[in-house]
C-alpha cells in the first residue's frame, strides 16, 4: 500500500484507504475516491494531479493525494 502521490501515470490502482479528517474523507468520498474503487492517474502538474476516477478527471492537491492509498 502507498499513497497515490506515487501511483505511475496511466496505471490503474485500486484505493484501499482514504484518511484524513471525517470533513476530508467526506469531500474526498464524494469527489469519487472511496475503498476498492480504481483511479488512475493522468498527470502530476508541480506537485498536484491530475487523475480519472469515476469516469470523470480531477485536479487533487498533494496534500490530499498523500491520504489516498493505493
Amino acid at each position: 500500500m502507498m499513497p497515490l502521490i506515487f501511483a505511475e501515470a496511466g496505471e490503474e490502482n485500486i484505493i484501499r484507504k482514504v484518511g484524513g479528517s471525517p470533513d476530508v474523507k467526506k469531500h474526498l468520498e464524494d469527489l469519487g475516491f472511496v475503498a476498492g474503487g480504481t483511479v488512475t492517474v493522468v498527470s502530476q502538474i508541480g506537485g498536484n494531479l491530475i487523475v480519472s476516477v469515476k469516469d470523470s478527471r480531477v485536479a487533487v492537491s498533494r496534500e490530499m493525494a498523500q491520504k489516498i492509498m493505493v
